[in-house]
């Protein structure tokens, strides 16, 4: 260790000596006058104050006419308590031979110090604060010694030490409280806090090597607000500052996480805003919301912020939000039109690939009723029905002749007709002597077996 540190430790022990030295008899610098300490379980020794030393007196317990020790006993104005217990605390008084009333003393057992536990913490990066507290309760008046230095780095070479600075004291804020302050520290060194124990049965120190980049928790920030949006019944708006105690410098920014959750919901939701402002869009319309917000050094040195008090806000639900409108009429317009697409294609995939039964009965065509085909006066305008259906008429081996065409149908365009085993979807229908016989009454027409979505009527010569 340094010799700075060497002299750091030379000091505390010479304070720590000359405090417990009060645990002699007849100590005098710790608490009131006349109050003496020991621990349980072990021998104590009471003095009279206010005599010679070695002076015989005669020891009573307060309110007691019995003789403890008399002045025969040879210790003076000493009074010796053996392995001492809680039944010996208490208040004793002494008196010379003559009965004069020379001291009142009260005995208060506890216990020797132990190492206390000892936290730092840097609200910014120019200061930071340490706080303690016992390991042990010793039962007895305590005092704390504190003092920190700056570590020693290594030298240029890697193994020789540069001499250190310091040690200071340590402030006590405010002066008897378990909090000291290091003011004007150094971002990027690293410290040495000691924080000694001391009371009237012994002494115990406590060092903690500490950065401030480690320790680094800035405060909470400040002025958090929760506004509605006018207009939207699903925003909040939420605002806030740096907490007071952070310095503003462009190099050491704060970044912010904010929380929010509607009444009575326990489940909080979490965002990190860009900057000091943050617009909630998924808000509970018509219910009030709890906001919160924490911050951390924005290059993530140290640890997160306490939360934030929270603060309300309720959405306001005067009007709807237009966006909102648009986003749900537009959503089901698209799903509107992928449903037609989807029904359009799956019929258009029915109606071709639908098996043409040739035995089973005629079925006329969804759109027969729509288009009264069987009203077409001559058969040359068949090639509507040609057209229309998207068909082409098949050949087959057998042929209808021009003569069976013509005493069929006359002098028409007809006998220009092959004939097919499909036209407009099915094939035609002949009679027993194999030509196209009467179908309906009296009436000769062409009916399609299968018939398509425009020629599913009979077709009337």
């Amino acid at each position: 260790m340094s010799s700075s540190c060497s002299g750091l430790s030379r000091v505390l022990v010479a304070v720590a000596i000359a405090l417990v030295s009060t645990s002699s008899p007849c100590p005098q610098a710790w608490g009131p006058p006349g109050v003496q300490y020991g621990q349980p379980g072990r021998s104590m020794t009471l003095c009279c104050p206010g005599v010679t030393s070695g002076a015989p007196v005669s020891w009573f317990r307060d309110g007691e006419t019995r003789l403890l020790q008399g002045p025969d006993s040879g210790l003076g104005h000493e009074l010796v308590l053996a392995r001492a217990d809680s039944t010996d605390e208490g208040t004793y008084i002494c008196r010379t031979l003559d009965g004069a009333l020379k001291g009142i003393v009260t005995l208060q057992l506890g216990y020797p110090p132990a190492r206390p536990v000892v936290s730092c913490q840097a609200a910014d990066y120019e200061n930071f604060s340490c706080t303690w507290s016992p390991s042990q309760v010793s039962g007895l008046p305590t005092r704390y010694l504190t003092s920190y230095r700056k570590k020693t780095v290594p030298g240029a070479d890697g193994q020789r030490m540069s001499p250190s600075t310091g040690p200071w004291p340590c402030p006590q804020d405010p002066p008897g409280a378990s909090r000291c302050v290091v003011h004007g520290a150094e971002f990027w060194s690293q410290y040495r806090i000691n924080v000694t124990e001391v009371n009237p049965l012994g002494a115990s120190t406590r060092l903690l090597d500490v950065s401030l980049q480690s320790i680094l928790r800035p405060d909470p920030p400040q002025g958090l607000q929760v506004e509605s949006v006018p207009g939207y019944p699903r925003r909040l708006r939420a605002s806030w500052t740096y907490p007071a105690s952070w310095p503003r410098q462009p190099h050491f920014l704060l970044k912010f996480r904010l929380q929010y959750r509607p009444a009575q919901h326990p489940a909080w939701s979490t965002v990190e805003p860009a900057g000091l402002e943050e617009v909630i869009t998924d808000a509970v319309a018509g219910l009030p919301h709890a906001v919160r917000v924490s911050a951390r050094d924005f290059l993530d040195a140290g640890t997160w912020s306490a939360w934030s008090p929270e603060a309300w806000g309720t959405p306001s639900i005067d009007h709807r939000d237009p966006l909102e409108q648009v986003a749900v009429l537009a959503s089901l317009g698209i799903f509107s039109f992928l449903g037609l697409a989807a029904g359009a294609l799956a019929l258009g995939l029915w109606l071709r690939l639908r098996p043409d039964g040739k035995d089973g009965p005629q079925k006329p065509g969804f759109l027969a009723p729509v288009i009264p085909v069987d009203k077409l006066p001559d058969l040359h305008q068949l090639a509507v029905c040609h057209i229309l259906c998207g068909l082409f008429w098949t050949n087959r081996s057998r042929h209808l002749g021009r003569q069976e065409m013509s005493s069929f149908g006359g002098d028409q365009e007809i006998s220009m007709l092959r004939r097919g085993e499909v036209l407009c979807g099915g094939p035609w229908k002949m009679d027993r002597d194999g030509q196209m016989g009467r179908i309906f009454g009296s009436s000769k027409c062409v009916a399609c077996r299968n018939p398509s979505a425009l020629c599913g009527a009979c077709v009337r010569l």
